[in-house]
């Protein structure tokens, strides 16, 4: 059951509605896949197999300013949000039944404010941030236009990043539409096709899907959308931040013209607004909870520790140890990081797991499970694997490295501070990710608290500090009988007093496992040693990152032709041998090459395909490294030979 109920009315926040400008939506959407490249060509070939996203940062993409300064405000429905009730928006009987059953007591800010405009058939661009109640937004006006009825043709499609939101969204499709029987399936990457087709044929309501999949099933005709009434674009940030913006633009060019059309996104990018402009009809805009009004600013302590790359392993146990959270969500950029880290937090004594692209989805599922039930505290994911993720019980998130983008960050703090709950946003930051701090406090509207890494000693004491309370809480505990023989056996041996002392030490020990705490430096604020100061540097460069033009792309350089101006001055380039006819796609390149160095996706590129060949720009620095990585892995499956190009 999805998190997307309306129990957290009470702590709603400010709602406004407004038509968007067409003037903030010039620009064309960026096709970026992974790292934001222009400039290749794409093999549209459909294969049986959609592989899993790459697990790489995405590129920063700097949008234009954009002015609401000539948007209509539409005043709230003060009316419904008092009253508080469902049965104020118009939904029928037996879907207000289902809700009762489900627990829906009242609808959300999100809510109270979309279906009356849904219910009416009329286009929504909404902004909310993750946990505001949206999928139920969206999913009941879908439910309530549905008669009851054996299935045919699928009357509604509703896009999403990932697979595990593909199942979430779906399981919520069909409860609240019990009662009327109504059928949604959840196509995604990773299940078997055939399945999925099956299943299509036997006749559906709504389809859940991932972008990849659902085009598949286009292209091979199985998914047949004449009869579609409305499109859903849920997290629409997300799905062109994974490289899908094309996937978009072919799914919406294949539904009815008159079709509904619904995108909701966290953040409001200028892409979002393109897309929005050219695939809606007069949409209404409903902002719900972003900015400095956020549920993440009041709710959740939003925390950053300074600390070198080398001391982060150390500093990500001791600073979970100090917060000892229920359960604990860290974003890691690559699979190797994934593993070691997780092996690393098992070693201090939790329950953690990995998630990431190389699992298969039993192996996946079998994760989720454990860390639903309780039975793993610890997950440790990449982004892209973690998108979509939904856990109750979540209380921590932890950003082993500063996001690329700033929208990932309200992403991820968005999967606690839900539904009225409190939650803690712990954010590992080096000397040269300044810059990208300033921007994501630009975007949250809030400073970010900066914070030392705990000393040893804090940690001892604090350790000492969750013993205590454990023992306490066990004090007049009713089942402890059979411990009193424990006592009776030891007092002709030692005092009451030694053996209490020994017991305690057993317990201490227990909960904390004897582990070799390094010493961490402290990071001093300003200048580095070598008397730069850190964050922007000449030429708008930060330390550490590529300049804004290399992250912007600079469209004279990636020409498709081989010209000699591909790449920059500091950009060393890769001979990798495969091209278009192996079906690879720029962000196969991509995640090879971030999960099998230290290079996030913002530092690959240009990537240009040819029919047999391709070359990837990387910092020139890590060209050798690069090259014995690809030589040591494989692409989609294909063994590549690489080496140094030289254009």
């Amino acid at each position: 059951m999805l998190n997307d109920t309306a129990r957290a009315a009470d702590t709603a926040v400010g709602v406004e509605a407004h038509q968007p400008d067409a003037d903030q939506a010039d620009a064309t959407p960026s096709d970026v896949h992974e790292s934001a490249i222009d400039g290749y060509e794409v093999d549209e070939t459909v294969t049986d197999a959609i592989p899993n996203v790459d697990e790489s940062e995405s590129e920063e993409i700097v949008e234009p300013e954009t002015s609401s300064e000539s948007e209509e405000i539409i005043e709230p429905h003060e009316a419904v949000i008092e009253q508080g009730g469902f049965a104020e928006l118009g939904l029928r009987p037996e879907l207000l039944d289902s809700l009762a059953e489900l627990g829906y007591t009242s609808p959300t800010p999100i809510q109270a404010e979309t279906i009356p405009h849904l219910l009416r058939d009329v286009d929504v661009l909404g902004q909310a941030a993750t946990g505001t109640g949206k999928t139920a937004a969206f999913a009941l006006p879908i439910v309530n236009k549905i008669e009851s009825g054996r299935p045919g043709a699928p009357v509604a499609l509703v896009v999403v990043p990932t697979r595990e939101l593909a199942v979430q969204v779906c399981d919520a499709v069909n409860g609240y539409g019990r009662k009327q029987r109504i059928k949604a399936v959840a196509v995604y990457g990773g299940a078997n096709i055939r399945d999925q087709i099956r299943d299509l044929k036997r006749g559906v309501h709504v389809v859940v899907g991932t972008p990849g999949r659902t085009i598949d099933l286009i292209k091979r005709r199985s998914l047949d959308l004449a009869e579609i009434t409305t499109v859903v674009l849920d997290e629409a940030d997300e799905i062109l931040d994974m490289g899908f913006a094309e996937d978009i633009e072919t799914i919406l060019e294949s539904t009815p013209p008159n079709r509904q059309t619904v995108l909701f996104s966290a953040t409001m990018p200028g892409r979002i607004r393109s897309i929005a402009q050219r695939h809606q009809n007069d949409p209404v805009h409903i902002k719900v909870g972003v900015g400095k009004d956020a549920p993440a600013n009041d709710l959740v302590r939003q925390t950053v520790y300074m600390v070198q790359n080398k001391h982060k392993p150390a500093a990500l146990g001791r600073i979970i140890d100090i917060e000892s959270p229920e359960s604990a969500l860290v974003f890691c950029r690559t699979r190797r990081e994934v593993d070691e880290l997780t092996a690393a937090m098992n070693s201090r004594g939790y329950r953690a797991e990995a998630l990431h692209g190389g699992m298969d989805q039993q192996q996946r599922d079998r994760v989720m499970a454990r860390l639903r039930e309780g039975t793993a505290n610890l997950l440790l994911a990449t982004d892209v694997a973690a998108r979509g993720l939904d856990v109750d019980t979540l209380t921590h998130v932890v950003n082993y490295d500063v996001p690329t983008q700033p929208e990932s960050y309200v992403h991820r703090i968005g999967r606690v501070g839900r539904a009225g709950r409190e939650g803690v946003a712990i954010t590992l930051a080096g000397p040269d990710s300044r810059g990208q701090l300033k921007r994501i406090e630009r975007l949250v509207g809030r400073s970010l608290d900066v914070a030392k890494v705990p000393t040893v000693d804090a940690l001892r004491s604090r350790q000492l500090e969750l013993t205590v309370g454990a023992i306490r809480d066990e004090i007049g505990a009713e089942d402890v009988d059979d411990y009193y023989r424990v006592i009776r056996e030891l007092s002709d041996v030692a005092e009451l007093r030694d053996i209490a002392v020994a017991a305690v030490k057993l317990i201490h020990e227990s909960r904390n496992p004897k582990t070799s705490e390094t010493f961490i430096p402290e990071i001093a604020e300003g200048r580095s040693k070598s008397g730069k100061s850190h964050g922007k540097g000449k030429g708008g460069r930060y330390e550490g990152g590529k300049s804004r033009g290399a992250h912007r792309g600079d469209k004279r350089d990636r020409g498709k032709h081989g010209s000699s101006s591909f790449g920059g001055a500091d950009t060393g380039l890769v001979y990798i041998g495969v091209g278009r006819r192996g079906r690879v796609r720029p962000g196969d390149f991509v995640g090879a090459i971030a999960n099998e160095t230290r290079l996030s996706g913002s530092d690959i590129g240009p990537i240009r395909i040819s029919e047999h060949y391709s070359v990837v720009g990387v910092p020139e620095s890590t060209v050798d490294e690069v090259i014995r990585a690809v030589n040591g892995s494989s692409i989609r499956g294909k063994r590549a030979k690489a080496r140094r190009y030289d254009a």
